[in-house]
């Protein structure tokens, strides 16, 4: 196993390279404003792509956040120590995106009218991604093999604790619609009407030329050759893109190339097991 030591907060596990005790003290006490947009996320649902969204919803399609601003301080994360640093360049509405399991949002957050866009992707290809960013980001523990990292996953023995918890948590908010469900699968199929769903949720008045470009500016095409965008401005020390890019696939169903059928059946009757009490449906058949 590797020796690489992660910080244990309130029940999770999160990486050194990010976050402090008191970066995470920080987010539990960051005052939240109303015009505060989050995008939630559990790791590898598709956090890059909602840092590049969010900005451009936000100020009507304006193209010089994305090109001029690395994607970890035009959309910061609420648990991570870079918060601190950015925050006062922030302009309202300020986006931000978390990780951070519902119960760990802040105080300030509860009490204030921030929106919340938060987005599930197929727990298979969150766990298929998960494993090859582990083997190029040398301050995540190695992922050991496929069906060795498949067992941590469901057990929530990885980053951010198990999926299944993440997702019911966020599912049983008191947000009301304050918060919005939208799935990563949703947003590859067709990215304009998916962002025209959330710049209506988020109360902007957008034409269907600016939708149009900011879905193309957007694309993974697009954001994979955008240096502010594709996390190649990360030293190598940390990120080895030679193993594996960050920005890989950027597909829905790719875990089809990697899981057996006896791993399949194994994933699915344990994520099964988990929501069987649940009122929501997953939105993708996991067979």
């Amino acid at each position: 196993m590797s020796s690489v030591e992660y910080i244990h907060y309130r029940g999770i596990d999160m990486p050194t390279e990010a976050h402090t005790m008191e970066s995470l003290e920080y987010a539990q006490n960051f005052s939240v404003e109303d015009t505060d947009v989050f995008s939630v996320t559990y790791p590898k649902s598709g956090t890059a792509w909602m840092q590049e969204i969010l900005p451009l919803l936000l100020n009507d399609g304006d193209l010089t956040p994305i090109q001029t601003i690395p994607n970890w301080d035009r959309a910061p994360w609420l648990e991570e120590k870079r918060l601190a640093v950015v925050v006062d360049q922030l302009k309202s509405p300020r986006a931000l995106v978390t990780h951070f399991p519902y119960r760990l949002m802040p105080h300030s957050f509860h009490a204030s009218k921030a929106k919340v866009i938060y987005v599930m992707r197929n727990p298979m290809d969150v766990m298929v991604s998960s494993y090859y960013f582990h083997q190029m980001a040398a301050f995540l523990q190695d992922p050991g093999t496929f069906e060795e990292f498949m067992d941590k996953f469901l057990e929530g023995r990885v980053l951010f604790g198990k999926w299944t918890d993440h997702v019911k948590g966020w599912r049983h908010t008191d947000l009301g619609d304050r918060i919005m469900y939208i799935t990563y699968e949703e947003m590859v199929q067709d990215l304009p009407a998916a962002l025209r769903r959330m710049s209506d949720f988020l109360g902007r008045k957008l034409s269907d030329e600016v939708i149009q470009k900011i879905a193309e500016h957007c694309s993974f095409k697009t954001m994979k050759t955008n240096n502010m965008s594709n996390f190649s401005l990360v030293p190598k020390i940390y990120m080895d893109s030679d193993k594996s890019p960050f920005l890989r696939k950027g597909v829905a169903g790719d875990w089809k190339n990697h899981f057996s059928s006896e791993q399949q059946a194994k994933f699915t009757s344990v994520i099964r097991k988990d929501l069987e009490k649940e009122s929501f449906s997953l939105p993708w058949s996991l067979d």
